[in-house]
């Protein structure tokens, strides 16, 4: 790929300087990655699928799996894509060949608060503007597999019921991806006895369906179809104690919902701004969901690449933790090292500076939210037993008193520590991080889960509280009690857990940032994801469809008559 001169710009100011004049072909990654081009199915020239068939075919190699996480978010940003991004180019400037591993962008945050998603500045993947909109259709070929199975339930019901669903306690949602309040509960099939049985529904949002979490752990298509059979989607009439789960494949779904997934299963193949192959396939969102990309992306990378560099959602309590005791646990997957993402700016942030004053320096207030970063670097080495390094994503007004500061309180604690500059160098910026990357992957780690997925629901909940979130106490209320002991009758409790929970605090109350002293997690619902192959901790006031906020990205988004997009991020 041909030198650019570097300059500052928004994020899309500088995808449209390299897209697409600049980029190259996906058929040239296809080849630098190694991947047949028989497995390469084209989506224009800048975009592919591949097979999934090529994971039986290739070579059983395993590349070194490499993961990015980060602190606690704040308002301030972290950076964590970007910085994926920039350590893929790094290591492929060191002469290491790499493919990075990402989730795909929502368009609910794209068009809320969030904007792109597709990293920043110098250290990004493109083709930008559509990896943000629409990108190959994934995601609503998951909101028709997820309505589809909504629609044969209620026609199901219509139709004489022979399941005996009762109406009341069905509890798959339908799906739409946008931010949109006005969804989450509502009333239907009104209208008379011909428009269907009056009910309460309500909608989630794409990256909160169970057939996104089925998609990005599935195998193929044969272990999507038996997952997408294992859904529940509600019970029957009776006592509690007397109810029964009724899955999709008594509804004869799986196979349809299969035959809308056969595309959206296969990873999607794009670039770099600096032309490293990455796969950017499936959204999970981590606090309602388990946050990774899908396991048949990142085998498919591992079975190419020497090093594959991937990120887990939010902080590391969130994401890190569910990339480990969920998708690692799920698809035999170990991690090499991890990588924990701080800015002088979010750790100023956690040491209670306010979002106008973050650009000032402040030794004290970068001294005092430090805590939060060094509690996540904790949990990786000490509770997962992996090998870490600090990356310190670096930003213009950062002063050096500043970054040697941090620098300095990590050294001083045997923390790994590294100055990243990839949102303004690129890969250039992320040589020294690729560096002590490679230098990790070298040591031996004694890799371990935060508990025993044998132990009981409430055994493994603690343990993460405990262990991750340092937690003084559980309370597990009544009704999700109950959902527990149904889970435990019906045998199925035996599988991880995924905690849903506020991804601004290591506790349940986003107001506590920092870390948290003398709190007690509470749960208040337990759901089941039968064909996904975990159990749902809701604690707190998580939402499963988010809103729009005062001001939505969605107002500064524009395009002009030459077919130029401005304003995504």
């Amino acid at each position: 790929m041909a030198k650019i001169k570097k300059f500052a710009g928004s994020d899309i100011e500088i995808a449209q300087a390299v897209y697409p004049e600049y980029a190259l072909h996906i058929d040239e990654i296809a080849q630098k990655a190694g991947i047949p081009g028989e497995y390469i199915e084209h989506y224009g020239k800048y975009k592919a699928k591949v097979n999934y068939n090529v994971l039986k075919n290739g070579s059983p190699k395993m590349g070194r799996l490499v993961l990015v996480t980060a602190i606690t978010p704040t308002p301030a940003g972290e950076g964590k894509t970007t910085t994926t991004v920039g350590l893929a180019d790094g290591l492929s400037r060191i002469g290491k060949k790499v493919i990075v591993a990402l989730r795909e962008p929502s368009l609910g945050p794209i068009f809320g608060v969030k904007g792109g998603a597709a990293g920043g500045g110098w250290a990004q993947v493109i083709p930008m503007e559509d990896i943000n909109l629409h990108f190959t259709g994934d995601f609503h070929a998951i909101g028709a597999a997820n309505n589809l199975l909504a629609a044969l339930i209620d026609n199901h019901i219509y139709q004489g019921n022979t399941h005996n669903i009762d109406p009341r306690k069905i509890i798959w949602r339908r799906c739409v991806d946008m931010n949109d309040r006005q969804l989450r509960f509502v009333v239907d099939g009104l209208g008379g006895k011909a428009n269907g049985s009056p009910r309460e529904d309500g909608y989630d949002i794409t990256a909160a369906s169970e057939v996104m979490a089925i998609l990005c752990l599935a195998s193929g298509i044969d272990d999507l179809k038996a997952r997408l059979g294992r859904i529940i989607v509600g019970y029957t009439y009776g006592k509690q104690s007397e109810e029964q789960p009724v899955t999709a494949a008594q509804l004869n779904a799986q196979g349809a919902m299969a035959a809308l997934l056969k595309d959206a299963l296969k990873p999607n193949l794009v670039q770099t701004l600096e032309g490293t192959p990455a796969f950017v396939h499936g959204g999970p969102f981590a606090n309602i969901a388990h946050g990774c990309n899908s396991i048949m992306a990142t085998k498919l990378a591992l079975q190419y690449a020497d090093y594959v560099v991937t990120e887990a959602g939010f902080g590391a309590d969130l994401g890190a933790e569910k990339f480990i005791d969920i998708k690692c646990r799920l698809g035999g997957l170990m991690p090499s090292a991890v990588i924990v993402v701080a800015t002088v700016r979010a750790l100023k942030s956690h040491g209670g500076v306010k979002k106008a004053d973050l650009e000032k320096e402040n030794l004290a207030a970068l001294e005092a939210g430090l805590p939060n970063l060094l509690q996540h670097v904790e949990n990786i080495t000490q509770v997962f037993k992996l090998p870490a390094v600090v990356a310190i994503n670096a930003f213009p007004k950062d002063t050096k008193a500043e970054l040697d500061l941090v620098e300095a309180k990590c050294r001083a604690l045997g923390v790994n520590v590294a100055l990243s500059e990839v949102w303004a160098k690129g890969g250039e910026g992320g040589e020294k991080l690729a560096e002590s990357v490679v230098g990790l992957c070298e040591t031996t780690n004694n890799f371990a889960f935060a508990y025993d997925v044998n132990l009981s629901v409430k055994e493994k909940i603690e343990a993460i509280a405990r262990k991750i979130y340092r937690a003084d106490a559980v309370t597990i209320l009544l009704n999700a009690q109950k959902q527990i002991e149904q889970l435990e009758k019906l045998g199925l409790d035996k599988v991880p857990v995924c905690m849903a929970k506020t991804q601004y605090s290591f506790s349940d109350d986003p107001a506590l940032s920092g870390t948290p002293k003398g709190w007690t997690l509470t749960v208040r619902n337990i759901k089941i994801s039968a064909g996904a192959g975990f159990i749902v901790a809701l604690t707190g006031e998580i939402m499963t469809m988010p809103g729009l906020p005062p001001i939505p990205s969605a107002e500064k988004i524009d395009i002009d008559s030459a077919s130029r997009i401005s304003g995504l991020f």
